[in-house]
């Protein structure tokens, strides 16, 4: 953790230069400011990420002697069989076209996305899968 804290206060530092030169050069404050804000975001999560590195154990990652196979493990639980990212993908198409064509879409839409959510959350609360 404690090189992603570096390299996001590394960014941070490129982007506030930037920034600075881009409102000099250009005057145009839409850019300048995305910039700046870019540098904020950066900041945060460097300094989140520091600040954490602090507190945990050192990974194998910030060690240089490492291997690859030293964070080797479980990743954790992907479901393998899952319909509910489709719902859940159908309905927020059918949401984001709702801006284009009309907000009634949304009436159509906000079941779907509460199905496919309400779905995804209980999976493995019933049904065959459950207890797993």
């Amino acid at each position: 953790m404690k090189i992603q804290g570096k390299m996001f206060l590394w960014l941070a530092v490129f982007i506030l230069i930037m920034g600075i030169v881009y409102g000099v050069w250009s005057k145009e404050p839409a850019g300048t400011t995305a910039l700046f804000m870019g540098f904020g975001l950066s900041m945060m999560i460097g300094y989140y990420l520091a600040f954490t590195a602090r507190r945990v154990d050192a990974l194998a990652q910030d060690n240089k002697e490492a291997d690859v196979a030293d964070e080797a493990g479980e990743v954790g639980f992907f479901s393998p069989h899952s319909w509910q990212p489709l719902a859940l993908g159908v309905g927020g198409a059918l949401a984001f076209l709702g801006v284009v064509f009309g907000w009634w879409l949304l009436y159509f839409s906000a079941p779907i996305i509460a199905i496919g959510l309400w779905g995804w959350v209980f999976e493995y609360y019933h049904g065959e899968n459950r207890t797993q």
